[in-house]
């Protein structure tokens, strides 16, 4: 792949850099001068077969990241089925995780429905969907005005409890704790009551209760669990004020296990 393959100024993203090592916030917009003109290049980028399973040595198979993002900052609705359609493609979804659900925000509620008929798709494994419930998510942080019908959708979802993974089910929680849906409270504790929820992804309904502002901890291990993590987390910002070079912080950075842009094979 050479950055003949595209034209410019959307071959600029195929040096532009590896997205672990990029630190700061890019602006694709005003550092490449993309415009809506640039949307079907952009496009074409991001659902590359070759780029999304090429060597994973070489700079350009961070162009579709790239891709996804300067798509996300045009707002460009015209990705919203291309950007969908390598969910299923994509094996390590540790990027379409991170990645997608901004750039479905950014886009805003244009991509509501086709988000609501892949999550109600047969066939994705529980992770791919939970792409989707993140995205909604997204879109009914970012637009309020889109946040009722976004936690609608997952809340119908959750409401399927007993033919969904356990784990899935708390993904869908998840999302609705963020989303602080205290009226879908009853369905919850529904899917806590079936057993059909992987506590582990968000906790009891003790915890979700607490979560969703519906009311104190009353689970004594919660409350001890919140209380170590509390003392944990003071104990770690201050060890990192008294000793920023030596302290356990930095000695995290260190050692982190970062992130791999893996790729499936043909």
């Amino acid at each position: 792949m050479t950055v003949e393959t595209y034209s410019h100024p959307v071959n600029q993203l195929l040096t532009f850099g590896d997205c672990r090592k990029i630190k700061e916030k890019t602006n694709y917009i005003e550092k490449f001068g993309f415009t809506p003109e640039d949307i079907p290049e952009l496009i074409r980028m991001a659902v590359d077969e070759e780029l999304n399973w090429g060597d994973s040595e070489g700079l350009e198979i961070w162009g579709p990241i790239h891709a996804w993002r300067s798509l996300g900052e045009l707002r460009a609705e015209e990705a919203i089925d291309p950007l969908i359609s390598i969910f299923d493609e994509l094996e390590d979804i540790d990027w379409t995780s991170t990645e997608m659900p901004i750039v479905f925000g950014q886009i805003g509620p244009a991509a509501i429905p086709s988000l609501a008929a892949y999550l109600d798709k047969e066939g994705p494994n529980i992770y791919h969907l939970s792409v989707a419930a993140s995205g909604l998510r997204a879109i009914g942080t970012e637009h309020p005005d889109s946040r009722d019908e976004c936690v609608q959708i997952i809340t119908e979802k959750l409401a399927k409890f007993q033919e969904n993974d356990p784990t899935f089910n708390g993904f869908l929680l998840l999302e609705l704790v963020k989303l602080k849906a205290v009226e879908s409270a009853p369905v919850i504790q529904s899917a806590f009551a079936a057993d059909c929820v992987d506590e582990l992804v968000v906790g009891d309904w003790d915890e979700v209760q607490f979560q969703l502002g519906l009311g104190p901890r009353k689970n004594p291990e919660n409350i001890r669990k919140a209380k170590a993590y509390e003392e944990m987390m003071e104990w770690f910002n201050n060890q990192g004020e008294a000793q920023p070079s030596k302290g356990f912080s930095s000695s995290i950075k260190k050692t982190s296990k970062k992130k791999s842009k893996k790729k499936k094979g043909k």
